[in-house]
């Protein structure tokens, strides 16, 4: 099985119950990153979250961000690394960086 299918089951069921929903996705790392490429965090327009992009270190920006893509349903991509100073703002000083996609899912 994909190691990302429960997170695309629960997307399955969050956009069923009529929740709006973003995922937000790994698309590259560099260096010592928390979670490795392809990994996935699902948000809908309440906050609520499953999955993860790094281990907790940037989450809450990203959560932050797929508010206003699940709004405004255009995707964004963000990167967080230690030179960047929102890496330590946000928690990521482990010594790597990550970039993450984070778009709206919908039905249409």
């Amino acid at each position: 099985m994909d190691a990302q299918q429960p997170i695309l089951d629960k997307a399955g069921d969050w956009i069923s119950s009529g929740r709006q929903v973003a995922i937000a996705t790994v698309i590259e790392t560099w260096g010592s990153a928390p979670q490795p490429v392809g990994s996935q965090l699902l948000i809908d327009s309440e906050g609520n979250f499953e999955g993860s992009v790094s281990g907790g270190c940037v989450e809450g920006a990203v959560i932050v961000e797929a508010a206003d893509v699940i709004e405004n349903g255009k995707s964004t991509g963000m990167e967080f690394g230690v030179e960047d100073e929102t890496a330590w703002q946000v928690g990521l000083a482990c010594g790597g960086r990550i970039r993450v996609y984070v778009e709206p899912i919908t039905t249409s």
